[in-house]
């Protein structure tokens, strides 16, 4: 299930939440934050089932959410999060034995699951004062029939290869695309640079995330996915565009690719 900025997905069994942003904005402020566009979830937290991971790729109020992970920390088997974050989710009320943290290239078996933590061009921090405390992090998460890369928030770079290389092929890539700017390309991806970086990661089949929850950037909201769409094509690229809160068989012939966003009543 997509939440643009969030991914709930299954591998063999096991239920995996990706940076489960499920509040209202975007913000240490809320009233005045980035608001979601949409006025209601397309599930509430209390509705998941039990869920055997939560990965975390960053600290940044659009992906570290306080009242989820509040919300999680007693329904959550294991949290995955880069170097410094435990802490953040220690004080939110998670046991320090359910928190698994990991630097670059490092990797952990849980539930017959590996998940490694991978690098990625971004920066952290929930305060003018602590820029850079935590790491962020890109995430590769396989069992021996499927392989996900998630990338949380990124510049492009060099990295991708590194990972395709050491990780590749990947059945599905979730990467971000949206929340882009001249001004800050070594933190985020052009929608063109976000089809390059699954070519380089040797991806599959691919579901462009981080565009259609909030307005964090001076782009229009649907101009990430509608590039995207362009760059793939010249590649042959296949790419899927789940309606948020659709539930998507990543591997089934199946997939989802109409253009929802064109729909009049959403503009």
């Amino acid at each position: 299930m997509v939440w643009s900025f969030s991914i709930f997905f299954q591998l063999s069994g096991r239920t995996i939440l990706l940076d489960p942003m499920l509040g209202k904005a975007a913000s240490p402020f809320p009233a005045v934050g980035p608001q979601r566009f949409s006025h209601e979830l397309p599930v509430e937290i209390r509705d998941l089932p039990r869920i055997d991971m939560v990965v975390i790729s960053h600290d940044h109020y659009d992906h570290l959410d306080y009242g989820s992970i509040k919300k999680l920390a007693d329904k959550t088997d294991m949290f995955f999060v880069p170097l410094g974050l435990a802490a953040h989710l220690q004080k939110w009320g998670v046991a320090a034995d359910h928190i698994t943290e990991l630097d670059w290239w490092q990797e952990s078996i849980y539930k017959d699951i590996t998940v490694t933590c991978t690098p990625s061009r971004h920066f952290s921090g929930r305060t003018l004062t602590d820029r850079f405390a935590t790491l962020w992090a890109s995430w590769v998460v396989r069992t021996d029939q499927t392989n996900v890369f998630f990338s949380g928030d990124t510049g492009y770079g060099p990295h991708f290869a590194e990972i395709g290389d050491k990780y590749g092929s990947f059945d599905l890539t979730l990467l971000e695309c949206g929340q882009y700017d001249p001004r800050w390309s070594t933190i985020h991806m052009t929608p063109e640079q976000t089809a390059q970086a699954h070519q380089d990661l040797r991806g599959k089949r691919m579901i462009p995330m981080h565009w259609g929850a909030f307005t964090l950037a001076l782009h229009a909201w649907t101009d990430p996915i509608e590039r995207v769409l362009v760059a793939g094509a010249k590649t042959n690229s296949v790419i899927m565009t789940p309606e948020i809160g659709e539930i998507v068989d990543f591997k089934s012939d199946n997939y989802p690719t109409k253009p929802w966003w064109r729909d009049d009543t959403l503009s």
